[in-house]
């Protein structure tokens, strides 16, 4: 399915529902088939660990369900690490989740970018633009047209503000944020109101144009924060996050794309509850 066939704001979860026959990717789109959401995320936080061909038969699946896929890449990316190896393998990393994800017809894939370490954050952009500019360099060359979402994080440490994110979004072509409103929140501890949201929707439009939003990649949970930002995934209605007034002002400025549920431990059931409470906005 091509990103701009996405005519709406669909909800959907961060791996496989919990409800599904069984872990497999397929149960997956199945039972998301079956709960009336509309993608899915296939989670790669571990390693890429899916062969070509049944990444072929994944799409054929999501196809016919009209299940829309996005993929979340390894969570052992640090495209500023110190090592050259690491850095390397943090390349490979990514590009293994594009090749595979395109494989089965996915819009866009997210992965946390980079720690910032002992460096600047200014210093750390540097080094994160540059290696996702030879990424995407590589994708191209390779016919491949996965978008590339680098995702707002959840702690100081780690490199992926809105600011740096969206920076990377206007500098390099291919490259469109993963908006984890949650993170952001947890990291800031405001950004948890209507007019907020707002100013976030509006900043993406400024800096991105209108097609940003009408393809975005959204990541929603309820999240425990302390002082260092993010501390877990929550379910929304034990957390202080304001998900309804974030929908409010999604469904204000006719924002298209997916909304990954990454809530613990029922994702479903509150990429449910995001589904039907946007629905029910006037």
């Amino acid at each position: 399915m091509d990103s701009d066939e996405v005519s709406e704001l669909l909800f959907g979860t961060g791996g496989v529902p919990v409800s599904a026959q069984s872990r497999s990717t397929e149960a997956g789109i199945e039972r998301i088939a079956e709960l009336g959401l509309g993608c899915m995320e296939v989670e790669f936080v571990q390693g890429v660990r899916m062969s070509p061909e049944v990444a072929v038969s994944v799409g054929e699946l999501a196809a016919r369900k009209n299940i829309v896929l996005t993929a979340h890449g390894p969570y052992f990316v640090n495209l500023n690490a110190a090592e050259p190896q690491k850095v390397h393998m943090s390349k490979e990393r990514i590009l293994q989740t594009a090749r595979i994800a395109a494989l089965f017809g996915a819009r866009s894939i997210t992965f946390h970018a980079a720690f910032y370490l002992k460096n600047t954050p200014a210093e750390t952009y540097a080094t994160v633009k540059r290696h996702l500019e030879e990424i995407v360099n590589i994708l191209r060359n390779e016919g491949n047209k996965v978008t590339i979402s680098p995702e707002v994080t959840g702690k100081p440490s780690q490199f992926g503000t809105l600011e740096e994110i969206f920076q990377l979004g206007s500098e390099i072509e291919g490259v469109v944020p993963c908006i984890d409103f949650s993170h952001w929140h947890a990291r800031t501890g405001k950004a948890n109101s209507y007019q907020e949201f707002l100013d976030i929707l509006d900043q993406i439009e400024g800096k991105l144009g209108r097609q940003a939003l009408d393809n975005m990649h959204i990541h929603l949970s309820g999240i425990a924060y302390g002082k260092k930002g993010e501390i877990k995934h929550l379910m929304l209605p034990d957390s202080d996050f304001r998900y309804s007034e974030l929908l409010k002002a999604l469904k204000q400025r006719k924002a298209k794309g997916v909304v990954i549920c990454e809530s613990v431990p029922y994702l479903e059931q509150d990429a449910l509850l995001l589904q039907q409470t946007y629905r029910e906005l006037p």
